[in-house]
């Protein structure tokens, strides 16, 4: 299940670069990670009370907390398959459990 979901995020983040021009060298990689935590981090921030709302209502601000978690998620497991990460190895070292495969 992670390795399908690696692969097809970074189907869409090829396309993405692709069409913008950008290199997905080593270094991008993590600091995308670094970028989408800083904007998950802000949408946290604004929900939680601690940053101004810039006229957004809930709804709107559980929608961008939820839409940056889908993009740290997605750069974490782009990170993943990029540096060929065994990740399930990992969790079940780090984490004392073997991911599902449903």
């Amino acid at each position: 299940m992670l390795e399908q979901l690696a692969a097809d995020f970074d189907h869409a983040s090829k396309i993405y670069a692709e069409k913008h021009g950008i290199d997905r060298d080593p270094d991008w990689f993590v600091l995308k990670m670094q970028e989408e935590m800083g904007e998950l981090t802000q949408a946290w921030n604004r929900r939680t009370g601690r940053a101004r709302v810039r006229d957004r209502d809930l709804k709107q601000m559980d929608r961008e907390l939820a839409d940056e978690t889908a993009d740290l998620l997605g750069h974490v497991l782009l990170f993943v398959r990029h540096n060929e990460i065994d990740l399930v190895s990992s969790i079940e070292r780090k984490w004392y459990f073997t991911p599902s495969e449903g």
